[in-house]
């Protein structure tokens, strides 16, 4: 084998489904770009169906590692990067194509993504600690990334029915010189809820 295929000799089974969850992500973020190019709402509604299948691919990878003893540094920093895409971009992108384009809707996009990235970088870091004498993780500090897929049901409706663009729910309105959409405030306590340190969620 080349070597530049050498590292894929390394993958366990349960990161080819992490990948997939990656992929999936990635899809989501080009659909929401051609729906921009395009207009056509039926790409959006492809790519707001592509985050529960990376959120199905998501709960599989930790299945398989656990069910083929399996799990690596590797997978977990693999799991990392591909929630980051499907859960914190590719939700932030899809907002933007739903009409959270005003400047102040920036702001709030890319603090939603940077909460995601932090809390996947402080679980990752806090894991060993947190798993304890039996070596598995009992809760969750702050809410999982992937929980973000319940912001995109929310933007499927309003797309559904055709609440986007100028007609998105609670409009928008000008603060100082840019635009602001009270809608994004979802993506602002989805954000605040993942890196609070105060809320323990019990993991299965």
């Amino acid at each position: 084998m080349p070597r530049h295929f050498s590292m894929l000799r390394e993958f366990h089974l349960a990161d080819w489904f992490t990948l997939a969850n990656a992929f999936c992500g990635t899809g989501a973020i080009f659909a929401a770009m051609r729906f921009l190019q395009d207009g056509d709402v039926r790409n959006l509604m492809i790519g707001m169906a592509l985050i529960p299948l990376a959120f199905v691919f998501d709960a599989l990878d930790g299945r398989v590692a656990r069910w083929r003893k399996s799990s690596s540094t590797l997978g977990r920093e693999l799991d990392s990067l591909a929630d980051v895409i499907s859960f914190g971009v590719a939700p932030a992108a899809l907002a933007y194509a739903c009409g959270l384009q005003g400047g102040w809707d920036w702001v709030v996009l890319s603090y939603f993504v940077g909460c995601g990235v932090s809390r996947l970088a402080r679980y990752n870091v806090t894991a060993e600690a947190l798993a304890g004498d039996e070596g598995k993780v009992k809760h969750f500090e702050g809410t999982p990334i992937p929980t973000s897929l319940l912001l995109v049901i929310v933007l499927a409706v309003a797309a559904w029915q055709g609440a986007i663009g100028a007609d998105l729910w609670f409009g928008g309105v000008r603060i100082g010189p840019w635009l602001f959409h009270p809608l994004v405030l979802m993506f602002a306590l989805s954000g605040s809820l993942m890196i609070s340190k105060t809320l323990r969620i019990p993991k299965p």
